[in-house]
């Protein structure tokens, strides 16, 4: 049995060809990973003593030869491959083992030149890998240091690597190359070769994306379903995350869940946010994940039955307690502590999810966020830079002759955060740092200032001095008296209307103070 080994990141290879070598393979390789070999004792055969004929343009052409190929494409059940073989000299490869020459880590560093993409575009590797998963039935392809174990356990267990693998082997072999070329191609469609700029939205897109799992089905029972994640997930975004226990998670409460995690993890204090049909039903900060839940709790009581609710801090027992006394289907939080699992697990159909935070950092990636959002379309895509815009307390501009207190304004930024994850059109009344009326959705922002107060009607909550968040400008001043009617004092608008000055003439006469932020935040 032969086994070549060629790879370029060289992660557990001398282990693997020391496994692969006691259980009676001859391995075959190239330059680099040869010396390594030979340098841990290791009996390897070079690559160019195989093929008569030395490596070339500095390493371009090596395995791009009728000897390898031939020997990793040759049918073992047909006769004349197996003589074709004999007539030329050439032995069958049973084992090929290639990972390929970094290019996305490449491309992704800001300073990479084109000269720098092109030259680390693997050639001979893809095309072996190809040849090798074309003839799974006889040809064992391994890509990943992640399989190395699988494939010494059966070879130390039954002499053979079983047709089973073989063939996952080659699929995944396959995927690899795919999303190789994807990325080639993503980053070539990008390039404007005049200016060396490279566009955020390609020429071609080439989406790739791993299954996690298939689900019950989608919005509705009719319709199938299956979750995806990124090929290299952002850090604490929810396709990372534990499930602790409870029942499979449904379609709905995948997106529902993503809303919730993506608002909570906005903030640095702690805070919980209940989501109820992808929309913030209730959003608070506080100084304990108990008090952040009942004061998000109170907002809306109603929608909160049957929610989605995520913490960005530890669920103690305390707060388990409280969140066992009412219905519950999906719990986010980064932590659990012993207590407070052991009670939730009375509770057999709650979902609990176990996510990191983000590391945090500089770009949109390193925060757990998304880069590039996609809406699917009849026969088309959507695709749009994410909206990762934070507002900073300096950015926002007082335009009536009223300012709001250092107090009215931490609720501002707090309200403003909160409706960025609302649905348009966006209505969020707040004060002591948590929701007392959300209005999202509606064709008219009139009626979405309306439904936010009916909400704090039914909850028993006062309006009487809130402020209050509107995702896009009000058009004409009857928005405005509306919220002020409602009880509001302050209010966060991004401002742009043609009507702006009409706007802040009705906020000044009403005695109320207006923000403008210069930012729109649609949600659709």
């Amino acid at each position: 049995m032969k086994a070549l080994i060629s790879v370029s990141d060289k992660t557990g290879i001398v282990e693997f060809a020391q496994s692969l070598s006691r259980c009676g393979v001859q391995l075959i390789s190239t330059g680099g990973t040869a010396q390594l070999l030979r340098a841990q004792g290791l009996s390897v055969q070079e690559v160019a003593d195989l093929t008569g004929f030395p490596e070339m343009l500095d390493g371009r052409v090596k395995t791009l030869h009728p000897a390898v190929h031939g020997g990793l494409l040759a049918r073992r059940d047909m006769p004349a491959h197996m003589q074709a073989l004999k007539t030329h000299g050439i032995e069958a490869i049973d084992i090929l083992v290639v990972n390929l020459y970094p290019f996305e880590a490449t491309v992704a560093a800001p300073d990479c030149s084109l000269e720098d993409a092109i030259e680390n575009i693997d050639i001979g590797g893809p095309a072996m890998v190809r040849s090798a998963a074309k003839n799974w039935k006889d040809v064992a392809v391994v890509t990943d240091a992640s399989q190395y174990a699988l494939v010494i356990s059966e070879l130390q267990q039954h002499n053979a690597v079983s047709e089973l693998t073989r063939f996952q082997l080659a699929v995944s072999a396959f995927n690899r190359i795919s999303q190789y070329d994807g990325a080639i191609s993503d980053y070539l469609s990008s390039l404007d070769l005049a200016s060396g700029q490279r566009s955020i939205f390609p020429d071609q897109a080439n989406g790739r994306f791993i299954k996690l799992q298939d689900l019950r089905y989608g919005e509705n029972p009719h319709q199938l379903a299956a979750v995806y994640r990124d090929t290299h997930p952002a850090p604490g975004s929810l396709v990372t995350a534990k499930q602790l226990q409870g029942k499979e998670l449904s379609y709905n409460n995948i997106a529902d869940a993503d809303a919730a995690w993506e608002c909570v993890k906005s903030f640095d204090t702690p805070a919980c946010v209940i989501v109820k049909h992808a929309n913030p039903c209730g959003v608070a900060l506080a100084e304990d994940a108990l008090t952040a839940y009942r004061k998000a709790y109170q907002t809306d009581p109603t929608s909160a039955f049957g929610g989605i609710i995520a913490f960005n801090c530890p669920i103690d027992l305390p707060t388990a307690q409280a969140l066992g006394q009412q219905f519950v289907e999906v719990l986010m939080a980064p932590s659990f502590t012993g207590e407070a699992l052991e009670l939730l697990q009375a509770k057999a159909n709650v979902r609990v999810l176990q996510i990191a935070l983000p590391p945090g950092g500089d770009d949109a990636w390193s925060q757990g966020h998304n880069v590039i959002d996609v809406k699917r379309i009849g026969s088309g895509l959507l695709m749009q830079t994410a909206d990762n815009h934070q507002l900073q307390q300096q950015d926002m501009q007082v335009v009536t002759q009223l300012s709001p207190s250092p107090e009215q304004l931490r609720d501002l930024l707090f309200a403003w955060k909160v409706a960025k994850f609302v649905k348009s059109n966006a209505i969020v009344f707040a004060g002591n740092a948590m929701t007392l009326g959300v209005g999202a959705g509606q064709m008219s922002r009139l009626d979405s200032a309306r439904m936010a107060g009916i909400k704090a009607g039914h909850a028993n909550l006062t309006l009487k001095g809130s402020v209050v968040a509107s995702d896009a400008f009000f058009p004409f001043r009857d928005g405005l008296d509306v919220v002020v009617d409602a009880g509001a004092v302050c209010v966060i608008q991004p401002g742009g209307s043609v009507r702006d000055a009409e706007v802040i003439a009705a906020a000044d006469e009403r005695g109320v103070a207006m923000v403008f932020t210069g930012v729109r935040h649609f949600r659709h």
